[in-house]
């Protein structure tokens, strides 16, 4: 084992560093925060929910059993002159909110799977738990949390942090310097007791299309209630994991644990995780001054901020290769560069597969080699540092590529430590890290695949009639088309150039 033989995470609540150990010894709850299906999926969303992809995936590779959940938000997530998002889509495309739900819900599926994200165990929808959203604010209201005012039901933060004082502690922020808690709610300053107090219902206007009844009136439920109400009930009133993106942490998240507290009386997470901001040629993403790029845009080139189309392996491995707490820039360059280190890992992985030894017992490199195998586990352990997991895998390669070369002898590794490196290397690229190796270079479809089986095969056949003429011809036109040819003791493999 490494050094590291316990799963550390970065507590935001804490914001320290603490020993993960789930509430029930081998089962792990994890909620996150989904998208509001007005639109298409933003690259700073897809981030986030790649990351806690990757979370996922680690735990269950320790051996936890995970219920994830990852819920839909399809209603009452409210523009600034307070309406709801969904429903103005729904105007101005001129089809029912339902169907705008249904369209971008499955363009955030569909853009999830174009970068191999394992799907949520449970994925709820706001509007299929208003009878539980309904019960949590008469549950706040009867503790006297909460009071209503015009047909409208507000959570009363002054009077909670009284009790409590504990408003603002996973955000940093102080009720007192609070003028407004979203902007939203600014229309309805003067219903309120105090202007950091927010809306767990809200009274809908006559031209408002998505309402509903409730004891105080036809309305809507606030979107920090939403996520109170999924979350407890796939995973209990307590849960170990609740992950989303920093913009997140206020007003939602510091929100979402006022309204279990004043329901239930308890904290309802004890991890808190956040990912951080996506940012583009140095700066934020912004649609009003053209520095923004869709998942599309990046994986077609349709775009003036990138010089081609990027494969979604490429712009995963991109990401992987920044700590999810980290702010990651998103460049052309740095995405050329990742598109060669990935192709880079692909070949190793290739070629790790082919090697073989007749090292029976403990080879000169096993120590080396079992390290760096330890070290990537205790890199995972550490609050899911895939930089400098795959920066271990790199430093594999480069042994796999010198044994593959012929530079290091074959009897270098012995046969456990070989078979260990195949299942390890395989396990974290494949299976912890979600990448896939029909992206990669040299993956092409099975008519690629025979073609350059059957060019290779033609070379490999002049070079033994000594045609050097036509071997170097064949080798030549490869390399103008962007295909590299690599001679090695187990024959020649070929590669797409980065």
């Amino acid at each position: 084992m490494g050094l590291i033989d316990q799963l550390v995470v970065f507590n935001s609540l804490s914001r320290k560093k603490e020993v993960f150990e789930p509430q029930i010894p081998g089962q792990v709850g994890m909620y996150v925060c989904g998208p509001t299906v007005y639109s298409d999926v933003h690259l700073g969303n897809v981030r986030t929910f790649i990351s806690f992809d990757i979370i996922y995936r680690y735990l269950q590779h320790l051996g936890y059993k995970v219920r994830y959940v990852r819920n839909l938000t399809d209603v009452g997530h409210l523009l600034d002159d307070g309406q709801d998002r969904v429903s103005k889509r729904a105007r101005l495309e001129q089809i029912e909110p339902m169907e705008i739900v249904q369209k971008y819900t499955n363009s955030f599926h569909d853009t999830l799977r174009l970068f191999n994200t394992l799907s949520p165990n449970i994925e709820p929808r706001a509007t299929g738990h208003l009878i539980e959203q309904i019960e949590m604010v008469q549950e706040i209201l009867a503790n006297g949390f909460a009071y209503e005012r015009n047909g409208s039901v507000y959570f009363d933060t002054v009077k909670f942090h009284e009790t409590f004082k504990n408003y603002g502690e996973l955000s940093g922020r102080k009720i007192e310097e609070l003028f407004a808690e979203t902007r939203e709610d600014l229309k309805n300053q003067d219903e309120k007791n105090h202007p950091s107090d927010f809306a767990i219902w809200m009274k809908a206007a006559d031209e408002h299309i998505m309402k509903w009844n409730s004891p105080w009136s036809v309305g809507f439920p606030g979107w920090h209630l939403e996520c109170s109400v999924m979350s407890t009930k796939y995973l209990g009133e307590t849960f170990d994991i609740h992950g989303g993106g920093n913009d997140l942490k206020f007003p939602h998240h510091e929100n979402e644990i006022a309204q279990n507290i004043g329901a239930k009386g308890k904290a309802p997470v004890k991890y808190w995780l956040h990912t951080n901001m996506l940012l583009m040629n140095g700066k934020k993403m912004s649609k009003s001054d053209g520095n923004t790029i869709s998942p599309e845009e990046l994986i077609s080139g349709n775009s003036p901020h990138v010089t081609k189309g990027y494969d979604p392996m490429v712009v995963k491995f991109f990401m992987l290769q920044s700590h999810y707490r980290s702010t990651l820039d998103l460049t052309d360059e740095a995405l050329q560069a990742a598109e060669k280190g990935y192709y880079k890992l692909t070949e190793g992985l290739k070629a790790l597969e082919k090697l073989t030894t007749d090292q029976a017992g403990e080879g000169q490199l096993d120590q080396e080699i079992n390290g760096l195998l330890d070290l990537i586990t205790d890199d995972m352990n550490d609050d899911f540092n895939t930089p400098k997991a795959i920066s271990r895998l790199f430093d594999l390669t480069n042994y796999i590529n010198k044994l593959k070369d012929g530079h290091l002898a074959a009897n270098a590794v012995g046969t456990e430590c070989l078979e260990h490196m195949k299942r390890a290397f395989k396990a974290f690229f494949l299976d912890v890290f979600g990448l896939s190796l029909d992206s990669g270079a040299g993956q092409g479809d099975d008519i690629v695949e025979g073609l350059m089986g059957l060019v290779i095969a033609i070379r490999q056949k002049a070079r033994e009639n000594k045609n050097w003429e036509t071997s170097d011809q064949i080798r030549d036109g490869l390399d103008n088309i962007g295909i590299q040819l690599k001679d090695g003791k187990e024959g020649t493999v070929w590669s797409k150039k980065s």
